[in-house]
């Protein structure tokens, strides 16, 4: 039985990728409806797709981060909401910095314990049922991150759009302007991991598997596809991973040897990012 594909599917898959109508429709009609798999049929076939993804819900809002006094605990908490007008209201930027103070003392490890926690004379996942009659949008707290280091830097984006946490392996404070511009580079360049260690062993096999099928669809031959894949994947490490990305402030060096530059031995041991769209 042949799945039905629908002219919003495959207007959902154009906006998800940057492909075209035509090719989104047909890899939709061979991964029979499945959005993941119809998205690897387009990059086996060495479509260029953007790095939007409709699995991020189109919602408006504030992103906060917040670092403890000593440097070693911080917090990003998104408040999220339907509309602009909302996002930018001070009052609602407000509740949000709120929200993330008090998820900074408490230090909650999940979202679930976020909004169990108290809020004034209720819980905080009360204050935003109540914020919902208010406003009259729908109003919650899209993401929750919680993160330990030896010292952190924050970054906000402009408008609270996006805000960033990049932990460091060193204590001192004089690389916090390191670790800030670190952090910019988090929110601009989009690092799925600190370093390819990091990267999980599924995403590798699956570029591996990309970078086979489109040498194998170039012409070149099926003894060379291994060599011309491992390539592929080593490119995607350099793209992909913090620490082997080219530094955005001067891409003669990758991140990892601007920050050996500012502190001999200095490097990121997590980073955490939570972006609204």
């Amino acid at each position: 039985m042949s799945t039905t594909i629908s002219a919003a599917d495959v207007k959902k898959l154009r906006e998800m990728t940057g492909a075209g109508m035509m090719d989104c429709k047909k890899a939709l009609t061979e991964a029979e409806g499945d959005f993941d798999k119809a998205i690897e049929e387009l990059r086996k076939k060495g479509q260029k797709l953007s790095a939007k993804r409709a699995d991020r819900d189109a919602k408006e809002g504030a992103v906060i981060a917040l670092v403890a006094e000593d440097g070693k605990t911080g917090v990003i908490v998104r408040l999220s909401c339907e509309t602009d007008f909302v996002a930018k209201n001070e009052d609602f930027v407000a509740l949000a910095k709120e929200f993330g103070a008090i998820a900074l003392e408490k230090q909650p490890q999940t979202l679930q314990e976020l909004l169990q926690l108290p809020y004034q004379n209720i819980t905080i996942g009360e204050k935003i049922t109540e914020q919902v009659g208010v406003i009259g949008e729908k109003v919650d707290i899209g993401g929750y991150e919680i993160l330990h280091a030896p010292f952190i830097a924050p970054y906000i984006h402009m408008g609270n759009r996006a805000a960033v946490l990049v932990g460091l392996s060193s204590e001192n404070p004089n690389n916090l302007e390191a670790g800030r511009d670190v952090a910019m580079q988090v929110a601009a360049m989009r690092p799925i991991a600190v370093d390819q260690d990091d990267v999980d062993a599924s995403i590798i096999e699956k570029e591996i598997e990309i970078g086979k099928e489109v040498a194998r669809q170039e012409g070149k031959p099926e003894a060379m596809l291994e060599k011309i894949a491992t390539g592929k994947l080593n490119k995607f490490f350099k793209e992909s991973t913090l620490l082997n990305q080219a530094f955005v402030k001067d891409n003669k060096m990758s991140v990892k040897e601007y920050l050996n530059s500012v502190d001999k031995g200095l490097t990121v041991t997590a980073f955490k990012h939570i972006e609204l769209g």
